[in-house]
């Protein structure tokens, strides 16, 4: 009997139309019309129902997932009782995510959605109703410009609260939902990063060499994440050095292939590795354990979850000295970079406004610095440690939990 002929998908016409559509329009589309038709909380129930339940991509290797990772174990740390339900990508996706009825949490128990606010609706709309009905609804947004854009507003009436992991979003939520935005950094004090055993060995890496690690994800906008201006830098430092090594840990490059290519091309020289394994978290933070510095010469961060994982694995980090990052960075636990605004230059319209351009030779004059002076590195890098212990311990989120009662 002979195969069937593969027919190729033919879009309708409708669907046609809506792709032809400018990006920006159909995210704000999306947003408005999830944002309608999504649940809506009502007001929060005196008394709130003790524990926290987490919605969020859990079993997804990205900030956001990350996070909502992080507070769950750093909630079952305190004692406060947890359910998690993992929200498998694409979340914009239906039909509803199957939930059993064991993993329900019992009436009144605030429900966090570490989902940013485009897509928060469309989270709700995916989860069955029980879940989001009487209870406090908080999202647990991150957003790495002074304003945040418009696809963000229709979810404002999705939430009774939102949670920010640092000030500088904090700032750019707070005249929207005046009064109802809080400061809940990830409590990575109680819940820090573990390293695997993996060696340099194991990551082909030189043992007589100083390591620079800059880590990002093409996922999350390879033109705020800014690694041409770490490749300047660290051949500024240092040129073709054999005993200088450069490090690019790139996740997720099939996002954006254009953007990956171009990476490869700036990276050709022979003490420049680019390494786009998908690892373990254990394996990350060891190969993060395996560097001498780590660098980020970001135009905007939302917390800057990298650096700060990587201060409490005790290593000397030099950041651009803006944005989130700076609740829990200065020149006393780490090396701020100075910088300039300048107007944002988004390829995919996302970020508009101001964000910050870094100063490329500065940080090139520390990496130098550094890369001389193992005792430096050390007792930069332990400060780090120290403060960021006490610094992102849990408190934050103890307090959000109890303002809701």
């Amino acid at each position: 009997m002979p195969s069937p002929t593969p027919t190729s998908f033919v879009p309708s016409a409708p669907h046609a139309i809506w792709r032809g559509l400018p990006p920006v329009l159909r995210r704000q589309l999306m947003a408005r019309t999830s944002g309608l038709i999504a649940p809506k909380p009502g007001p929060i129930a005196a008394p709130v129902t003790p524990g926290i339940a987490i919605v969020g991509e859990l079993s997804k290797a990205s900030g956001l997932g990350e996070g909502a990772r992080i507070m769950a174990a750093a909630a079952r740390q305190l004692g406060i009782p947890v359910w998690t339900m993992d929200l498998p990508p694409p979340i914009d996706r239906l039909p509803e995510v199957p939930v059993s009825q064991s993993a329900l949490p019992p009436p009144n128990v605030p429900l966090v959605l570490h989902i940013n606010a485009p897509m928060l609706p469309l989270a709700l709309l995916r989860l069955p109703a029980t879940i989001s009905r009487n209870r406090p609804i908080i999202g647990y947004w991150a957003w790495e410009m002074p304003e945040v854009p418009p696809e963000w507003r229709p979810a404002l009436a999705c939430v009774n609260q939102v949670w920010v992991p640092s000030h500088f979003t904090a700032a750019a939520l707070e005249p929207l939902l005046p009064g109802r935005v809080k400061v809940v950094p990830p409590a990575l004090g109680l819940a820090p990063p573990v390293p695997s055993e993996a060696s340099r060995a194991d990551f082909g890496l030189p043992d007589d060499a100083v390591i620079v690690l800059v880590s990002f994800n093409l996922a999350s906008s390879f033109t705020r994440k800014n690694p041409f201006a770490a490749i300047a830098a660290f051949r500024g430092a240092f040129g073709n050095r054999r005993d200088r090594v450069l490090v690019l840990k790139v996740s997720h490059p099939e996002h954006a292939p254009a953007d990956f290519d171009r990476l490869r091309q700036m990276a050709q020289a022979p003490n420049i590795r680019i390494d786009t394994r998908t690892l373990s978290p254990g394996d990350r933070h060891a190969l993060t354990a395996c560097a001498d510095i780590v660098l980020s010469l970001h135009r905007g961060e939302g917390f800057g979850l990298v650096m700060a994982e990587a201060m409490l694995l005790g290593k000397p980090v030099i950041a651009t000295g803006w944005s989130g990052n700076t609740d829990f960075m200065d020149s006393t636990n780490a090396a701020p970079i100075s910088y300039r605004l300048a107007p944002a230059r988004d390829d995919r319209a996302v970020y508009r406004g101001l964000w910050a351009e870094p100063d490329v030779a500065e940080a090139a004059s520390i990496l130098r610095a550094l890369a001389d002076d193992p005792a430096r590195r050390r007792s930069m890098g332990e400060r780090a440690r120290t403060s960021l212990s006490a610094k992102l311990g849990g408190k934050q989120l103890v307090a959000a939990l109890e303002g809701l009662r």
